[in-house]
């Protein structure tokens, strides 16, 4: 059983901006968020859903209306919702009644983050009294402001102690930061398929998205006026890479062909006609410039950047923390999440074994609900 969801927008910072982690400040920004399930009187039954890079507000219940963003010149919130009208929420598998995040039990929040293009201020927004989007004046973000904004649609709401956080990849390092930045709201964290840093791994991958999309032949220094820029669907395809593992595609695709002949200068395989729909429908769906800020903000992601060593950071979150790993990870590697995992005074591990390696996380929902029922 689903329920219809919708989302909501609040301007936050507007009497007081918000000071960001590489100095710029951003005043009366706005943040598309939908909730699920009943706020109790105590304002104690709250768990907040952060989620990954490409994601957005709609994490579970099925979107029923064509919604708009009237602060974007580009309205990616509006052609997302064209896409996935009366569809389910990404993760909708461990979102609603008798599901980990029970909605009967459970307020839960998901919010866009800083820098999205779908409903929360970012490249696709306006300026501050213009007609034009920010583009590439949007300043550098962190996922320390991402929380920052989190935590303060949190004070708009009135809501003082949480049960939880949880979110998979870039999710999962907004948890983290959570539990760092604000260790006596939270009660467990629920960190999946991360890290403490994005490794060097990690950022040679972005760095060959960023310069398939600053290839492109519309580009023009990021002035593209709303043109299409069609390598945004080839930079997708590089981060499809990381996301799945060869096993996966073996067992999915299995060297099936679909042009008429073997021997031809035309021949495609079933593979390439996958990766190829993949690529156009994330033209459709996302701004090259929001892609671009959100790569930057996970690439600058390490908790110890001025505080203190990993191990002293760590062991300064109060939470209880439950981390999920995923075996076939090749994005971020299963060993170093259990590494760091053990630092954490209150911790314990949990590993998922599955052939869809990072991805895992959004489609292993049966493990994932088992895991967290435990502690929900």
């Amino acid at each position: 059983m689903s329920f219809n969801v919708k989302t909501n927008f609040v301007n936050l910072f507007v009497n007081e901006p918000l000071e960001l982690e590489a100095g710029e400040k951003l005043a009366n920004i706005q943040v598309a968020f939908q909730t699920y399930g009943k706020l109790n009187s105590e304002k104690t039954n709250v768990i907040l859903v952060f989620h990954a890079l490409t994601g957005n507000a709609h994490a579970g219940g099925i979107l029923s209306n064509i919604e708009k963003d009237n602060n974007s010149k580009y309205d990616f919130l509006e052609k997302y919702s064209i896409m996935n009208n009366n569809k389910l929420g990404w993760w909708d598998g461990i979102i609603g009644p008798g599901k980990a995040l029970d909605t009967e039990k459970y307020f839960i929040i998901c919010a866009n983050i800083l820098g999205s293009c779908y409903g929360t201020t970012g490249p696709t927004s306006y300026k501050p009294n213009s007609n034009e989007n920010w583009g590439l004046d949007f300043p550098v973000i962190t996922v320390r402001d991402m929380i920052k904004v989190h935590k303060e649609l949190l004070n708009y709401l009135r809501i003082e102690k949480i049960k939880a956080c949880i979110g998979g990849s870039l999710g999962g390092f907004q948890v983290l930061e959570f539990g760092i930045m604000y260790p006596d709201v939270c009660e467990i964290l629920f960190p999946i398929a991360c890290d403490v840093i994005n490794s060097d791994w990690a950022i040679a991958f972005n760095e060959i998205q960023r310069n398939i999309i600053l290839a492109d032949k519309n580009w023009n220094n990021g002035n593209y006026n709303g043109n299409t820029i069609e390598n945004i669907g080839i930079a997708r395809m590089v981060g499809l890479m990381s996301y799945r593992t060869p096993e996966n595609y073996i067992q999915k695709f299995g060297r099936k062909y679909i042009s008429e002949k073997y021997y031809s200068k035309n021949t495609r395989f079933d593979v390439s006609s996958y990766f190829n729909h993949q690529a156009n429908k994330f033209i459709t769906r996302f701004d090259p410039i929001s892609y671009l800020t959100i790569l930057q903000a996970t690439d600058l992601h390490d908790i110890s950047y001025e505080r203190a060593p990993f191990e002293d950071v760590l062991g300064s979150i109060k939470a209880k923390t439950i981390s999920i790993v995923i075996d076939t990870d090749l994005l971020y590697l299963p060993e170093h999440q259990k590494k760091f995992t053990n630092l954490i005074p209150d911790s314990k591990t949990f590993e998922i074994s599955s052939p869809y390696g990072h991805d895992a996380f959004l489609i292993e929902f049966e493990q994932l609900n088992a895991i967290l029922k435990n502690y929900l």
